[in-house]
């Protein structure tokens, strides 16, 4: 019964994550990782900073974000 629940657990996440990633909610934990494994000598940004920053790259002019 574990090995269920992980299962469905996992599946929920998966499902969290693409369902975010459909309507557009950027996703800070994923960022957080990004930037711990391809960019450890640089400082991440704060959560509002994140949400600021997405926000300009959908909806503003010009590019925004790191790679």
């Amino acid at each position: 019964m574990s090995g269920l629940k992980s299962n469905l657990s996992r599946f929920r996440g998966y499902f969290e994550q693409t369902a975010k990633l459909m309507i557009g909610v950027p996703d800070y934990d994923t960022y957080l990782e990004h930037m711990r494994t391809r960019h450890p000598d640089q400082p991440a940004m704060t959560y509002t900073e994140f949400l600021d920053n997405r926000l300009q790259a959908r909806y503003g002019a010009g590019k925004a974000g790191c790679c």
